[in-house]
């Protein structure tokens, strides 16, 4: 095999020159972040598999159930998510993973025993935060593990975890919450624990072990950044080193090239308050829509979910090599296709008369929004600056996750303030598909070009 010489390079070094990592090594830390995802999307989706059992059991309206699933869980992310990042550009990546993973899981189970409305909020709050350095480190970890021609595979492959989760998480999941609903509240001193608690109580466990597998990573040297990256002077204030490490660096980056990021950075945002909204509503839609118990739709979903997220990973690497054969901007172009299948598709299924033929277009809509991702998140990776991607990467997946986090609480006000009738869940999540997807679509659209030139730059620099 053919590649740069490296010696002496320790961990979380930096490069000047791309060094070919071991392939066996790449795949290795490849198959832990999958798992690692795959668990954090198991949690979210069974989450709300229970969502129904909590506003029962706690006594919460659409909007406090909506709040629950989505704000509370950015709260901390809010003042925590940027800094955490920064560590993933600082010290070796797999310790930033494994320490986060442990945490989540330590959370997860501390979950199960909230005796209150405010006492689940706060465990949704700091799950948040143990997880919100997973996505920056993983991404900025395989950016270096991967050439940059085999970067778009490994992200295609990283959705494995995004589609075992969201495809175990209904069918599992909706297993679960019929299994433990017949059980008595178990009572461990002051504590009353429900049945479907105990859920989250050995949900936390697997995310322990893995939290101890990502320290058997090798961890890939770092490129070096590029000439032209904006530093922080060597005699900065203390107060200065503090902006950076709050990322203030990585903002500048982001504004200095405004017409290639921001767009990007709209139109995740868009789409995720209606991703984020429709996955948490979607259960009760199914119930207060079609009667259906929590049992037949986590097994029917299992079976759309597989089925299309298997054929939108296929989709999107089929389409998005076709596109590269022909255009720089091949990854982006295919995310704005993407984007206006999954418009079409999600407002279809909102509307279809029968509960298969609305699973059937959610998961048709699914195939596309899993299609899409993969270039979408290649596309940043492709023009972040080397030493700051991780930073980069956490701002991009900021607006993911405090606007994905709000779409649940968006559906459940407009339910709420518009519609009223909980009968009429429908409704709801047709003005927000509606209004949200087109816009997101457009913004996509706009940014093809400005990606492409950026593209073009970094090519000629020989990036």
């Amino acid at each position: 095999m053919s590649g740069v010489a490296v010696t002496a390079v320790p961990e979380g070094g930096v490069q000047h020159e791309r060094a070919e990592h071991p392939a066996s090594a790449a795949y290795w830390a490849l198959f832990v972040i999958v798992l690692a995802t795959f668990l954090t999307f198991f949690d979210a989706i069974t989450f709300g598999m229970l969502a129904e059992r909590i506003k029962h059991d706690f006594g919460l309206t659409d909007s406090q159930l909506g709040f629950l699933a989505g704000p509370a869980s950015i709260i901390c992310y809010l003042f925590v998510g940027i800094p955490l990042a920064r560590l993933a550009d600082i010290y070796p990546r797999k310790y930033v993973l494994g320490a986060g993973a442990a945490l989540v899981g330590v959370i997860i189970s501390a979950g199960g025993l909230a005796q209150s409305f405010g006492q689940f909020v706060g465990s949704r709050v700091f799950l948040a935060a143990g997880g919100s350095a997973h996505a920056p480190a993983s991404y900025s970890l395989l950016a270096d593990a991967f050439p940059p021609k085999k970067l778009t595979r490994a992200f295609a492959l990283l959705q494995f975890g995004f589609i075992g989760g969201t495809t175990l998480g209904p069918l599992i999941g909706g297993m679960l919450v019929m299994m433990t609903a017949p059980w008595e509240a178990t009572h461990l001193g002051p504590l009353k624990i429900l049945g479907w608690q105990w859920i989250l109580i050995f949900m936390g466990i697997p995310s322990l072990l893995v939290g101890l597998l990502f320290l058997t990573i090798k961890e890939p040297p770092r490129m070096a950044p590029a000439a032209d990256a904006p530093t922080v002077p060597a005699n900065a204030t203390f107060g200065r080193k503090i902006l950076t490490f709050m990322g203030l660096d990585a903002f500048r980056a982001i504004n200095a090239k405004p017409r290639v990021y921001y767009p990007l950075f709209g139109a995740l945002a868009l789409s995720a308050v209606e991703t984020f909204g429709l996955q948490f509503w979607r259960v009760p839609f199914m119930i207060r829509t079609f009667g259906w118990n929590e049992g037949q739709i986590g097994a029917a979903l299992g079976i759309t979910v597989l089925i299309a997220s298997l054929s939108g990973l296929l989709l999107g690497g089929i389409f998005v090599e076709w596109l590269a054969k022909r255009y720089k901007d091949a990854n982006v172009r295919a995310a704005t296709c993407c984007a206006a299948g999954v418009t079409v598709c999600t407002i279809t299924a909102i509307l279809m008369p029968t509960a298969w033929g609305s699973l059937i277009m959610f998961g048709l809509s699914g195939m596309f929004g899993i299609a899409g991702a993969v270039p979408q998140n290649a596309a940043v990776q492709r023009v972040a600056p080397n030493d700051m991607r991780g930073q980069v990467t956490a701002f991009y997946l900021f607006m993911f996750t405090f606007f994905g986090a709000m779409g649940s609480y968006v559906v459940g006000k407009v339910q709420d303030g518009l519609i009223g009738d909980p009968a009429q869940l429908w409704k709801a999540l047709l003005i927000t598909a509606s209004v949200l997807m087109p816009l997101a679509t457009f913004l996509m659209f706009k940014a093809i070009r400005p990606y492409r030139e950026e593209v073009e730059r970094l090519e000629a620099m020989g990036r």
